[in-house]
């Protein structure tokens, strides 16, 4: 069974993600993702003061990050690697912070990010 992103797809997945974090664009952001997207992340407690570690939906997605972008004007990702695996792929990356990031995503029927998780050093 192929999996659902070569090395190609991937990248291209990468640049296009990457392109819309550092525009700041909220729409392109989001476009990567399904309607009923599972995203966690460390941050998410300490932006939205309410100690979940994942938000669930689209519209709660924008409201994290809509908040997020607020508290960090001088937000920019730079691509470290990218790596495919079985069923998604990984984005390997440095952040504003200087910090090494990564991220995992999970792609639905309909090349859509169904569930992503972000790991930081």
């Amino acid at each position: 069974m192929k999996p659902p992103f070569d090395r190609a797809k991937a990248e291209k997945f990468a640049r296009s993600w990457l392109s819309a974090w550092n525009d700041r664009d909220i729409d392109r952001i989001l476009a990567h993702y399904s309607d009923g997207v599972v995203f966690h992340s460390p941050r998410i407690a300490l932006v939205m003061g309410n100690g979940a570690p994942s938000v669930l939906g689209k519209a709660a997605l924008r409201d994290y990050w809509t908040k997020a972008l607020e508290r960090s004007a001088e937000l920019f990702f730079e691509l470290e690697n990218v790596l495919t695996s079985s069923d998604g792929v990984t984005l390997l990356y440095t952040n504003h912070r200087e910090e090494l990031v990564a991220e995992t995503f999970l792609f639905d029927a309909d090349g859509e990010v169904r569930e992503s998780i972000a790991a930081y050093r």
